[in-house]
């Protein structure tokens, strides 16, 4: 019988664990899981980089409380954040009143938290507005007038006029009027209004009483013929189907954010006391008003034209 090498049959009793003992594995760090990133839709209601000096430091706050990193996208218009669930992989929004029953009907999010402003108000309103000097006070007035309306999908800058049209018998606001055009932000409504390029605009009271603060001319020279009822203001709803988990960290620290020195530091930039829990019935004011002017949120086709 051959007798074999006590070296050999060393390796040939080693061989099958070189794979598992090479010093290139042995030494390799174990790589970590990559951490979900949160994509967050924001709503064009005003300047863009204020948006970003506004909510960066919130979802840095939330990072630092929750561990869940939170990237802000914002949206070149607001019919575009419904879009974007689809195509984008957008996980919520600080979603507008109405933007947010459009989303609640087409695509399935779920409200939980908006925050209460300075002036202790977590509402805002939609304003019908024209010059004092344009002697526009009616909608018989508005007849072959210029209307800067903001987004399709806006309570303030769509659903108000509408509503508007319908009270006072105007089933056709285009042929009524000269001119209809979008602006994409309450600001460039109000300021359209302002400097001529428009007879009649909508928008919000909040963007409204802010710009006027920086512009008296705003509380001067314009004049406020219509109201909506009171709304629940941009408040951030996830996806359905975000776990159960992530959600309750996020919900939790908003709401306990007034009570951390660093929170209340970030609510003060943010422009609010602290943030309150929301949820779907708070916008049945908002499914009333569509239903009033006959509008189906489940087919409403929200994209300006």
């Amino acid at each position: 019988m051959r007798k074999w090498p006590t070296a050999y049959i060393l390796f040939l009793l080693c061989l099958p664990l070189f794979g598992a003992c090479s010093p290139q594995e042995s030494t390799a760090p174990a790589k970590k899981p990559t951490a979900k990133v949160l994509l967050i839709g924001l709503i064009p209601e005003q300047n863009l980089f204020r948006q970003i000096e506004r909510y960066e430091p919130l979802g840095v706050y939330l990072f630092r409380k929750t561990g869940k990193k939170i990237t802000f996208k914002i949206l070149p218009e607001y019919g575009n954040i419904i879009d974007s669930f689809k195509s984008s992989g957008l996980d919520g929004a600080f979603f507008g009143s109405f933007t947010y029953a459009l989303a609640h009907a087409k695509v399935g999010v779920e409200v939980m938290a908006r925050p209460l402003a300075l002036d202790n108000t977590s509402t805002y309103y939609g304003m019908i507005f024209v010059r004092k000097d344009s002697r526009i006070r009616t909608a018989r007035d508005m007849r072959g007038k210029r209307f800067a309306f903001v987004d399709k999908a806006t309570t303030a800058g769509y659903l108000l006029p509408l509503d508007y049209f319908h009270e006072h018998g105007i089933s056709d606001y285009k042929r009524y009027l000269k001119e209809t055009y979008f602006t994409g932000t309450h600001e460039d409504a109000i300021r359209d209004v302002l400097n001529r390029k428009a007879d009649i605009g909508a928008a919000k009271n909040t963007v409204f009483q802010r710009l006027a603060k920086a512009d008296p001319r705003i509380m001067k020279e314009l004049v406020v013929l219509e109201r909506s009822p009171d709304v629940p203001e941009n408040a951030l709803a996830l996806r359905v189907d975000i776990d159960a988990s992530v959600r309750d960290l996020l919900k939790d620290a908003l709401l306990k954010m007034n009570l951390d020195p660093d929170g209340k530091k970030v609510l003060e930039r943010f422009g609010a006391l602290k943030f309150i829990e929301t949820t779907n019935r708070d916008y049945d004011v908002v499914r009333k008003y569509a239903e009033d002017i006959h509008l189906s949120l489940a087919t409403y086709e929200y994209m300006n034209n």
